[in-house]
């Protein structure tokens, strides 16, 4: 029984689509593992939850005027376009004391839902395409998807090599960071225009109600495994690339959409670690 599912489950290498999701799910991983360290360390999960929901503002506007216009637009583009004011605009009236960072938060979050919410009300025929917008589908991944996601994964690696000191200080300590002449909100800006370029370009891998979750749970575990923050980089890497490649296994198993099998995948294997710390005390 087992045997014949694991030929099953090696024989669907031999299909394109299913090679693509596996080195979809590789790279996903080193940006996951990457820049939810990050994410985790700063606290800032709810300002990344907050941008991943408002860049559906734009893929929505981006889909209703590819409908009503001669020329298309890429998804992508609507999304980055309101992810980047989202970060930038949040980080600011975070940054001058314009707003509570909680409630621009919770303002930009809903606007950019109810925008998205509108606009493909208004476009005929998209509402399957909302649907893998919200819960993502690593198997409608294409070359070009691949080739992108790349492209992020070098610029992420080449942001942190260059920037590691500066982000580090801005992630840990930001007063003492500010003493020591580093420009905190700069590089505040810069980590959260990251962090927002990475949720728009995975966004088809698992979609905006499920991207911040693999932001956070290999981050929350590898932090409790070490301080350094290179090796948890490098341990939430690992558990991302667990999670993705059990979740693609179960979802095969179980013929279950590769999104949300993925998240709750890796969410068992938090709940489960998170359990065995509070026994342990």
């Amino acid at each position: 029984m087992i045997v014949d599912i694991l030929y099953g489950f090696f024989e669907l290498l031999e299909y394109p689509f299913y090679r693509r999701a596996i080195i979809t799910g590789f790279l996903a991983s080193i940006v996951f593992g990457i820049v939810g360290t990050y994410v985790v360390i700063k606290r800032i999960v709810f300002i990344s939850d907050g941008i991943a929901h408002a860049s559906f503002g734009g893929i929505g506007l981006a889909f209703f005027l590819s409908h009503y216009l001669i020329f298309s637009i890429d998804p992508l583009i609507g999304a980055a376009v309101f992810a980047l004011v989202s970060a930038v605009g949040i980080g600011l009236m975070s940054k001058k004391k314009i707003q509570r960072e909680d409630t621009a938060i919770g303002i930009i979050w809903v606007l950019g839902m109810a925008l998205g919410a509108l606009f493909f009300s208004l476009t005929p025929g998209y509402l399957t395409s909302m649907e893998n917008v919200l819960f993502g589908n690593i198997y409608m991944i294409s070359d070009s998807d691949i080739y992108m996601l790349l492209f992020l994964v070098i610029g992420v690696l080449v942001a942190v090599f260059i920037f590691y000191h500066e982000l580090q200080a801005v992630s840990f300590d930001e007063e003492f960071a500010e003493v020591a002449g580093v420009k905190t909100t700069a590089f505040y800006l810069f980590l959260l225009v990251i962090v927002a370029l990475s949720i728009v370009f995975l966004l088809r891998f698992v979609g905006i109600i499920l991207v911040i979750a693999l932001f956070t749970m290999p981050a929350s575990i590898a932090s409790g495994l070490s301080h350094d923050i290179r090796k948890i980089m490098l341990y939430s890497w690992i558990l991302s690339l667990i999670f993705v490649m059990g979740g693609l296994f179960l979802s095969y198993l179980l013929d279950f959409p590769s999104g949300p099998t993925i998240t709750l995948f890796g969410g068992l294997i938090f709940v489960i670690y998170t359990l065995v710390g509070w026994v342990r005390g």
